[in-house]
């Protein structure tokens, strides 16, 4: 009895019901866990900023697009593991459900022993290619570094709680990294201000904070006892769960990496304005930060509701969970985006104390805020799509729209003039493109679809 009631509490039947308010009960959680993880680099960010001066804040900035380069290959994969528990789940398929699970966390160890590797041995090429000043370049590759030690249980949390949201469980994740989130604050102190250990102390707090949470998500898969359980005994790669894991998150990854070598040639640019346009463009990205993460909720909400609902034949539910994911990240998008920008100045005076960071800092927040919903509405059409299992075909838009886009703008537009503002203006065009090529594609495959079901 007491664990059936676990099962009520903890899981959701995304295929009956009333389809928005479980969209908005789903995703809450999810925003929040979302807005949690990112206050691990917020924090770090925040004490640098504070604590250790404009170079070393600039150091911890500088290195985000390159480790989401080299990271967002892996976690994409664990778009791959959601899609397909949630699947198996919808459709009762119970030694699906339970392969791929073990499949997913035996791939997740892996890739963060892989990362540890690349991390290590490329952060000081990687960030001379990006161009970081010479002044920057040796605290970046330590916080590199350090962190990418933290990999495996980096990865080894995305897939659980991967598992856990596909089959509905969004409050249990966010109750492990509330718990890690408030170690990760204390030891940054610490670490920063009683030892005086300034970026290596961040990095440090980051990667133990990352191993609680790990842990904690671990024990909940290990001690459940519904379908998803985790048996440490049967941890091993079945061959074709991993190929559909591979086939629907290898492409997601790579969309992610896509995005982040355009914001690598971004970043890049910046990084040609000086170390204080560095430090305000960092502040002004992690607040940024947290718009863009209550709106990716909404997409794993569109996510694993869309492939539950598949999983189940439900077609006419596919296309209600479209609108309504479109319409929440509409309402996120534009009330926190324009939050941050008429609160800009009083946010990133946490960040710095230095008028021109501000003033850096808030001429990227004024466009990219104002904006920023669009690349949410881009984000959910995406979130459509992948539950459907089509993967291949965002991540070839979004090759077109967004990277191939950002890359000529660079290197026509921005070459021409020179400024923050026209590097900063191509963010919004390539959203808008992007987002368009996206909504002619989810109408295709959605007619392909309604044909399979008929």
């Amino acid at each position: 009895m007491e664990s059936q009631k676990k099962k009520k509490t903890y899981e959701m039947d995304m295929c009956s019901g009333p389809l928005f308010v479980k969209i908005v009960v789903f995703a809450i959680p999810l925003i929040l866990s979302g807005i949690l993880q990112l206050l691990f680099n917020a924090a770090d960010i925040i004490v640098v900023g504070r604590f250790a001066g404009s170079e070393s804040l600039a150091a911890v900035g500088s290195t985000s697009a390159l480790i989401n380069l080299l990271v967002n290959v892996f976690i994409g994969l664990s778009v791959g593991a959601n899609v397909l528990v949630a699947r198996y789940f919808g459709g009762q398929q119970m030694r699906d459900l339970e392969e791929t699970v073990h499949t997913a966390m035996v791939m997740a160890a892996a890739g963060g022993v892989i990362l540890i590797v690349i991390g290590v041995v490329l952060a000081d090429p990687m960030l001379e290619l990006m161009g970081t000043p010479e002044d920057v370049l040796p605290l970046s590759a330590l916080y590199m570094k350090i962190f990418f030690l933290g990999m495996p249980a980096n990865l080894l949390y995305n897939f659980g709680s991967a598992v856990l949201r596909a089959v509905g469980d969004t409050k249990r994740p966010l109750y492990f990294l509330l718990t890690a989130g408030i170690i990760n604050v204390v030891l940054n102190l610490f670490f920063v201000i009683a030892l005086s250990m300034g970026v290596a102390g961040v990095a440090l707090a980051t990667v133990i904070s990352q191993c609680i949470s790990a842990v904690l998500i671990l024990r909940c898969l290990i001690k459940s006892d519904a379908g998803y359980r985790l048996d440490v005994k049967k941890l091993r790669i079945v061959k074709d769960k991993m190929r559909s894991i591979v086939r629907i998150g290898l492409p997601a990854g790579l969309q992610g990496a896509i995005f982040s070598i355009s914001n690598v040639l971004i970043q890049s640019s910046v990084n040609s304005f000086g170390s204080v346009a560095m430090a305000g463009n960092t502040a002004a990205q992690n607040i940024e930060g947290f718009v863009y993460t209550a709106m990716n909720a909404v997409y794993q909400t569109a996510l694993s509701f869309t492939s539950q609902n598949y999983g189940a034949g439900k077609y006419s539910r596919m296309k209600k969970i479209l609108l309504y994911c479109l319409a929440l990240i509409s309402m996120v998008g534009l009330v926190m985006g324009g939050g941050a920008v008429v609160f800009g100045r009083t946010l990133l005076g946490i960040y710095s104390s230095d008028a021109q960071v501000i003033q850096y800092g808030l001429n990227r927040l004024t466009i990219i805020g104002t904006t920023y919903f669009v690349c949410g509405l881009m984000d959910c059409m995406v979130g459509g799509l992948r539950g459907m299992g089509y993967s291949v075909m965002p991540m070839l838009v979004s090759l077109t729209g967004a990277c191939a886009f950002r890359i000529l703008w660079i290197y026509t537009i921005f070459a021409m003039n020179r400024t923050l503002r026209t590097l900063y203006i191509s963010y919004p065009v390539s959203w808008g493109i992007t987002f368009a090529a996206h909504l002619i594609c989810y109408l295709v495959v959605l007619k392909k679809v309604k044909k399979r079901f008929q």
